[in-house]
Parts: structure tokens; sequence; C-alpha cells
């Protein structure tokens, strides 16, 4: 380089080179609603100088209910904005917006209604506050079948008083925000998600225009790249942000309300299954299709261009080493050499990023699409705060309640008191196990009860295990629960039917035996007496005979029901054969409590029975063996029992007696 000219040239081309490195740039991001840990990574990377080490100053603008953030963003008031998913239906209206990022894979949108609207429909011909850029509410309602028209759409007064003072019968809301006022005040309020029809949108989209996309390219990756970072830092640290937020953005709030609105914004990021920032074009597809079946979007509305491609590599200052090679060329000719060598090694590198990606996105897709249509419910679980981190939608077909719902709450509102307080102690215990190193392979299946929204109750089997978290360095449980309730109803089933006479309902010998057993064993310790009587039906057998089996069967039945009405519900009245009845009377006063009842017994049987079209005529005879003057066991007090039974045959008109 021996010419003044070509170096003054070159040191002019690299100064220009690194001036426009060095340069702090000024952008501004539209928030899509007022300062909260809804925005919290935004936050999180101006105060930890993410944006000021790619040469970053960005100001955070709030918005109002009037603000459009879209028309911020392409009118180039902002540069970057946040918005919901129906940034689709803004492009498809000719807005040149890019979507640079998802960071809720999850939508937080939902429907809260007044305590009277039990169901979706039930919104028919009521009032609604519908926010804007709320879309994806409106596809819920439509595939609902919710004609729209016949609902009374009203401006969203932004406030969950609008519902609670009954300015209208429902309103849109984020989970992270009504939910709170609503507890607050003890409002017993009702709700219904997008994702029980199968919508399930992004939520909060970091986006930008083509405009400053085609401008400022490198500036566009700078900033996704540090706002991720952000996002990252405040999942990590969202006590400290809340102290932030509290400081400098919104101090009207309590630390309560925001730490709640963190709770319920972190699983939407779902950091343990996906990156944070990461978007499914495949899933984008599927959220236009949702638009055009109920007519908001043209059918195969393409996304070219609206979708940003974070692997794309840079070529800008590729292309600025071009001009500057090729105005030095005799002096930097080796140069182009190694550009081209740099440049084989991006193509190969770019193909080996669009391969990964595409296999990626596939697995993404089948792994969602397992999880939301599949019947069990899949979970993880903090083992030390007790909370879930991660539920699979499929809760709401079991449960009611959405995935959302079971996050925001401990594990102790998924259960039933009783088998809260065993599985938390099981937890601890088998916890300690799994950091001994005793039980790094063990499952564990447990059935328990679990409460549903509806008030009923659910049988489940749960199975989990522990596993080490290695990104965090925490224990978590991972664990898939299922309905068990037609296998217990079996169970029961078979319980009973082996308990209990099929034709009379009426427990058998074996049951009997048991409470017989339990009986003697409380009348010993309390020194009471108890009475068992033995029944046998008088002229049965002559209806057998004369009218058949059916109409003998009806007679049992209808005797059976006769002598439940002669003893309290602590009785016992067990058939044990033919038209042999026992009655238990597991704590009597005095000999003449059982006299009495018999005696009611028989008075019961003299009455005519109507069976099959018939009128029959019966009576019983009755033996009563008392514990302890007749015997101490239970097969002593049937044997007297017995015994006495056939001695009352002989002494009418009373047809009961004592053994002698």
């Amino acid at each position: 380089m021996n010419s003044p000219w070509l170096r003054s040239l070159f040191c002019s081309l690299v100064c220009w080179c690194a001036g426009s490195a060095s340069a702090i740039e000024n952008v501004t991001l539209q928030l899509k609603w007022k300062h909260a840990f809804q925005f919290a990574g935004y936050y999180a990377a101006l105060d930890q100088g993410y944006y000021r080490d790619v040469g970053l100053n960005v100001r955070i603008l709030e918005a109002d209910p009037a603000t459009d953030p879209v028309q911020k963003v392409v009118s180039n008031q902002a540069q970057y904005g946040v918005g919901t998913s129906s940034l689709l239906l803004e492009r498809a209206a000719g807005k040149p917006v890019v979507v640079l990022a998802v960071i809720f894979q999850q939508s937080p949108y939902e429907i809260y209604a007044a305590p009277n609207i039990h169901h979706l429909r039930d919104l028919i011909g009521k009032r609604l506050m519908l926010e804007p850029q709320s879309g994806e509410l409106l596809a819920y309602l439509k595939k609902e079948g919710i004609p729209l028209e016949q609902i009374h759409q009203m401006p969203h007064s932004f406030d969950a008083d609008g519902l609670m003072k009954g300015y209208t019968d429902a309103i849109s809301g984020y989970i992270s925000n009504e939910p709170y006022y609503f507890r607050q005040a003890k409002y017993p309020y009702q709700t219904f998600s997008p994702r029980s029809a199968g919508i399930d949108f992004y939520g909060d989209n970091l986006f930008t225009s083509e405009q400053e996309l085609r401008d400022h390219p490198e500036r566009v990756k700078a900033f996704r790249a540090a706002s991720l970072r952000g996002w990252k830092y405040a999942k990590e640290h969202h006590n400290q942000i809340i102290n932030l937020i509290l400081a400098k953005y919104a101090a009207q709030y309590t630390h309560d309300y925001l730490d709640f609105e963190s709770d319920q914004m972190i699983p939407l990021l779902q950091p343990n299954l996906i990156e944070i920032g990461y978007m499914n074009p495949s899933r984008w597809q599927d959220i236009a299709s949702t638009y055009a079946d109920i007519g908001l979007l043209k059918p195969n509305f393409p996304l070219k261009g609206f979708l940003y491609d974070a692997t794309e590599p840079d070529l800008t200052w590729f292309y600025r080493g071009l001009a500057i090679a090729a105005l030095l060329i005799i002096v930097i000719g080796s140069a182009a050499l190694s550009i081209l060598r740099i440049n084989r090694k991006l193509n190969l590198s770019l193909n080996e990023l669009h391969a990964a990606q595409h296999a990626l996105s596939k697995s993404e897709r089948h792994y969602r699409q397992l999880l939301e249509t599949m019947q069990d419910v899949v979970w993880i679980l903090d083992p030390e705060t007790l909370r879930f981190h991660y539920v699979s939608p499929s809760v709401q077909q079991l449960r009611g309640y959405t995935a959302e719902e079971v996050m925001r709450e401990p594990l102790d509102t998924a259960l039933t008191p009783e088998f809260s307080a065993i599985l938390k102690q099981q937890i601890q215990q088998n916890m300690a196990r799994f950091l001994s190193g005793e039980a790094h392979d063990q499952v564990y299946i447990e059935e328990v009860q679990q409460p549903c929204k509806d008030g009923s109750m659910i049988w489940t089997e749960a199975l989990a295990k522990f596993y080490l978290n290695e990104e965090t360095g925490k224990v978590e449980i991972h664990g898939v629960t299922r309905d068990i309730s037609e296998r217990k109803a079996a169970q029961d089933k078979i319980h009973f039917l082996a308990m209990h006479d099929p034709l009379t309902g009426l427990p058998t010998r074996n049951l009997l035996n048991d409470r017989l057993e339990h009986a003697l064993t409380t009348a010993k310790r309390d020194h009471t007496q108890l009475a068992l009587m033995f029944l046998d039906l008088d002229k049965f057998k002559p209806v057998n005979d004369r009218y058949g089996h059916d109409v003998g069967d009806l007679l049992l039945q209808q005797v059976a029901s006769r002598i439940l009405t002669c003893v309290s519900t602590s009785d016992t009245v067990a058939r044990i054969g033919g038209d042999e009845f026992i009655v238990l009377l597991p704590t009597i006063q005095s000999a003449q409590v059982a006299d009495n009842i018999a005696s009611k017994i028989c008075e019961a049987m003299r009455q005519p029975f109507e069976c099959g079209g018939h009128q029959l005529q019966i009576s019983c005879s009755i033996g009563i063996a008392l514990y302890p003057e007749h015997g101490k066991t239970g097969l002593e007090l049937l044997k007297q029992a017995d015994i006495a039974m056939y001695a009352s045959k002989d002494r009418p008109p009373e047809s009961f007696a004592n053994p002698t």
C-alpha cells in the first residue's frame, strides 16, 4: 500500500465500518398494555445491560386502551412491538408486520363470566367485554357455535370490576390478572378457556415491520437476541424483576399481585420443554387455518415474509467485506479467497441448521400433538414447592380444570385432604431416597381420588418418577395420570356382589359375620348387650309351588323391604338363604327392646302382600339370642337363635322366642 490515495481510502473504509459497529442506536419498544410482569424480559434486558451490549438504547413504552401497537410499529413511531396472534389478521389486512419471536408458547387469554353463566352457550343474548386483538376468543366462540351477532359486545373496562359490579356478564382477560382480583374479592367467577375447544394460539409475540428488517437487519437480530436473553434472566430471577417493576415501572401494584402474575406467566414460557422465543411455522399455519375455518382469514394464507428466520445468517458484513475487497483488490486480493472459504463453511452450516430446524420443528409438532390429543395427563411437579411446572391440556377432559388453573394452585387443591396428607409425606420420603441414590429408577404407582371442577370426585392412577433437571440442577417429579373410575366401579361392584344377596340387596352371611364380630368386640369392650334374630317365613313354600318362583322372588324382595322399615340404619338385616333372614341389633338397652322389634316385624309380615297381581298372606317365626346371656361368640349366638326360632313355631301368636 505505497499509494497515498489507497492508504487514505482504506483508512476511511475501516473507520466507516468501525463507526457503524460502535454507534449507539435509539429504538423504541411499544408494549401492548401497561407495565407489568407480562413484559418482564424486556425490563431485564434493559436493566442488565443486554441492549447496551449490542449497541442499542431502548425506550420501552406502555400502552393504554387507545394504543394500537401495530400501527405504532408500521408507522415507525416504534421499531418493535408486542402483539397477539392476531398479528396474522393484521398481516392479511395489508400491514407489513414480521413476527420475531414467540414469548408465551400458550395463550394467556380466557373468558371470565358471572357465576350464573354455567356454559359458554349461556352467553347468547348476554353482554361481553372483549378487548382488541383477542381474535382467538372470537375463534373460540365461533367454533363453539356461538353466533357473534347474538352477543352484545361492549368496550372493555380493562379491570375486573366490570364483571364484579355487574356492568357486563363476561369479560376477556389474562390468567395472570383478573383471577387475582376475583380471589381478593372472593368473587365466584366461571372460566372458559379456548384450549377446551382445541384452540391454543401463541401469546405475546415480539414483532417488527418489514421496513425495519429491510433497513436494519443487524439491529433486528441484535434486539431479538438481547430480548430473549432478558426473558431467560427474568425466568430465573422473578423476585428481582418484581422489585425492579415496582421501583421503575409500576409502583401502583403490590408485590403480592406481581408475584401472582409471575407464577401464572412463567409456566406459559414452557422453559423446560421449548427454548424461549422458539416458534413453529406449522403451528402458525394451524393458527391461520383456525382463523380461516371461521371466516376471519382466507384459506391457505401464506406465511412467507411473516415469520422471521432466526437461523438465517446475517450477510451484511460479508457484503461490506466484498465491497472493500473489490476496491482494494490489488492490496488485499488474498482476502477474497479467504471469504470464499468462509462462505462455503457458512453455506454448509446453514444447510445443517435448516436440517436441524426441520427435524426440531417436526419433533416439536408431533410431541405437542401427542400431548394435546392423549387422554392421560402428563405433568411435571416441583417436589419442594409442590407446584406443577407443566400439565398437559388433557387435564381439562379429566377434571374440568384447564392446565393453567391447575398450575396456579399447589398440589393440595388437586387432591382430597385425605390423599394430600399421605402423598406429601410419601414425596418427602421418596425424595430423600432419590437424593441418597437408593431409588434412581424407582417408578411409583398410586391410586388417588381427585376433585373435579363440577364438584364430583374421580379415581385416578398416577405413575411417577424422580428426575434431576441437568439445566437447573433441581429435582423434578415427572408423571402420568389416568382415569380409573370404570375400573374402581367394577371392583366396587364385584365386592358388593360378593357381600350382598343379588335378589334383595341385603348382606350375605360373609358380611353378616364381619359385622357380628365387630359388634361382639365393641360389646365386650363397652360391656353392652346385643341381640341376634333368626327369622324364617311361614307358608312361603306354598307360594312358590302355587304361583311360581318369579312371584316368590317378588315376595322375598318385599319381605326384605318390610324388615328394613322395622329396624334402624345401624342394624343389619341379612338373607342367608331361601326364606331365612338374620337381624343383628349391635346395641340394645334391654331384652325388651329386641322383643319389641321382633313383634313389629311379625306384625309387618302379617299384612297382605301384593305380588304379581296376587294378594298373598304369610307370617314368620323369630328366634332371639342375646349377648352375653345366650352365648359369647357369633357361632354360639347363631345356634341359639336358630334353636329359639324353631321353638317359636310352636308358640303362637307371638311367633318369636328366646333360648330356654
